[in-house]
């Protein structure tokens, strides 16, 4: 393992302010991609309803594992780095069972209304 601290003392040298300033930077850069991360995952979240609809019109079981496989089997496959393909799918996993969720959550609501899934997207 490379030690990183001689890099971060040649970027920023040893002025505390300037290292917090960096800091603060960066973590500002973290907000606006967790903003995004919210935005996707929520995107992500409405195609699985919509997909949810449809499986129980064709009356098919919310867990699909074949799919659920393919999934993780396709993110490792794009992952660039630096999280490692375990980490990725571990995330992955926590995001098919959270959408999962939210499909059984609406479903049970539609059977309680006795209701038909809704069909617009």
């Amino acid at each position: 393992m490379t030690d990183n601290k001689g890099d971060i003392e040649d970027w920023w040298g040893d002025d505390p302010a300037a290292i917090n300033r960096r800091v603060d930077a960066l973590r500002d850069e973290i907000d606006r991609l967790d903003e995004q991360l919210v935005f996707l995952l929520n995107a992500r979240a409405r195609c699985a309803l919509v997909i949810g609809q449809l499986k129980q019109i064709l009356k098919m079981d919310i867990y699909q594992p074949s799919r659920e496989e393919a999934v993780l089997k396709h993110v490792r496959g794009v992952n660039p780095g630096p999280l490692d393909a375990d980490a990725v799918a571990r995330l992955f996993e926590r995001i098919i069972d959270e959408a999962r969720r939210l499909e059984r959550v609406v479903q049970a609501r539609e059977d309680e209304a006795g209701s038909e899934p809704a069909t617009r997207a």
